[in-house]
């Protein structure tokens, strides 16, 4: 029996350094290739290409490896490999390679260590109503190294006004870290993705963005504050168009009649009207794994109750985090389909979901902590409407977290027939949102690292 238990303890000695081997080997090989490859740039509007290079010998590294001296605490190395094989597994059960957050998206592409490389697989990382936009993915790559807005009717090349306004498909990433200050609207082109990754990108202290009687927009990566409002000015739209604008309301970013809107890992904060306004007809959209904080109303979806045209909106809200100093508005609906999906609620001060007009709010998995004000605890709110009216619309919650006095007051049949379009994905457990917005808001991305 001695004998038997040596020998199994030997095999699991050997075991782990045969694993541990070949982890350094496959992380010695990552690192040989980065640097082959840290050095390039984006230049201008070329595409971005990946030098392959020659893999080592496995093998022979597996081989030198045994040959190295033993390890001082075998039973530790054993307890290693154990927790390794049940990471694996528990990755493999994402069905998707898996950083451990068990965020979708994120684990789409996060794990890439030359993600800036491979930038445009962000497209096809989407969830939720807004999966389809894919932004600039089948465009070239514009380069924005001016961060100025000298002139909204005839911007400059190297501007990112210059690059939204192309009528061609665009992947529009930053040379540097830059602070755009916009002196009107940015008024964005169909096709277009702006990815901050790897660069600040702080679009404040202006105007900001416009996503109007378009399709297909990816924003992803910007920090968006301080937006003013602005107007009765010329600005164009297109290379081919300009005409006047009447003053804006000063969003951070407004949608506008438009479809296939993807924003995704922003900051938003302190913007002279909503952070994210949604209206007039607009639909398909995601908004994901944003940082909402220091504001008022938040996020509107519709434009008025009279709209009728919204009716077909559907929008997803999923992995957000609402954050210090929100008040109310997050969101604010009309008419539509809402899907509210593993967000973390950690701040309000009025309510956190808000509607009028006979929308559907399906919330899933989100963790709802109530301020302390007794008078406040209640995430919902009906707008200017009796509950002899309300009491028919469909607002559920399922399967959230409701902390600290929180409540949520659900209406409607509860018929699951009643939210099918208002589903857009799958919700994880509530117990699960802090490891799923643990990223939300804008990534520090280093080349050669994962975001």
């Amino acid at each position: 029996m001695k004998q038997l238990s040596l020998t199994l303890f030997t095999l699991t000695v050997l075991l782990a350094l045969t694993l541990s081997a070949a982890t350094n080997a496959l992380n010695q090989n990552e690192v040989t290739k980065d640097k082959a490859t840290e050095s390039r740039d984006v230049v201008g509007d070329k595409e971005l290409r990946v030098q392959s290079l020659k893999n080592s010998s496995m093998a022979e590294r597996l081989e030198d490896a045994l040959n190295e001296h033993a390890v001082d605490n075998p039973e530790e190395i054993a307890s290693m490999v154990d927790e390794s094989i049940r990471n694996s597994t528990a990755r493999r059960n994402l069905n998707f390679f898996s950083c451990g957050t068990g965020n979708p998206i994120d684990d789409c592409w996060r794990c890439d260590k030359r993600w800036y490389l491979r930038r445009k697989r962000l497209a096809n990382c989407g969830i939720g109503f807004g999966r389809n936009a894919i932004g600039g993915r089948d465009g070239r790559y514009y380069v924005v190294s001016d961060p100025n807005d000298d002139d909204p009717v005839n911007p400059k090349p190297g501007t990112l006004r210059h690059a939204v306004i192309q009528d061609r498909p665009l992947w529009i990433v930053f040379k540097r870290d830059m602070v755009i200050t916009l002196k009107q609207e940015l008024i964005m082109n169909s096709f277009k993705t702006i990815d901050g990754r790897g660069a600040n990108v702080h679009i404040a202290y202006g105007a900001c963005i416009t996503v109007q009687f378009i399709t297909n927009v990816i924003i992803h990566g910007l920090h968006i504050h301080d937006c003013k409002q602005t107007g009765n000015a010329m600005v164009r739209s297109s290379p081919s168009h300009y005409g006047w604008r009447t003053m804006a309301d000063g969003d951070g970013i407004s949608i506008f009649g438009s479809s296939h809107i993807w924003i995704d890992h922003n900051s938003l904060s302190t913007c002279a009207d909503g952070l994210i306004d949604a209206v007039m007809g607009s639909t398909a959209i995601t908004i994901s794994n944003n940082y909402f904080t220091h504001h008022n109303e938040v996020m509107l979806l519709g434009h008025s109750d009279s709209y009728v045209r919204d009716k077909q909106m559907q929008v997803t809200i999923a992995y957000n985090h609402f954050g210090e100093g929100l008040i109310q508005r997050m969101p604010r609906c009309r008419h539509g389909y809402f899907h509210v999906v593993n967000n973390d609620y950690t701040h309000w001060v009025m309510y956190a979901i808000g509607g009028s007009a006979e929308p559907t709010i399906n919330s899933q998995g989100n963790r709802y902590l109530a301020p302390v004000n007794p008078f406040a605890k209640e995430v919902t709110k009906r707008v200017d409407t009796g509950s002899s009216v309300w009491k028919s619309w469909n607002w559920r919650s399922e399967g959230d977290l409701l902390l600290n006095g929180a409540f949520f007051t659900s209406s409607g049949a509860g018929a699951a027939a009643s939210y099918a379009r208002a589903s857009s994905l799958g919700a994880k457990s509530s117990s699960l949102v802090g490891t799923l917005t643990s990223g939300a808001g804008v990534l520090t991305c280093r080349r050669g690292n994962m975001c």
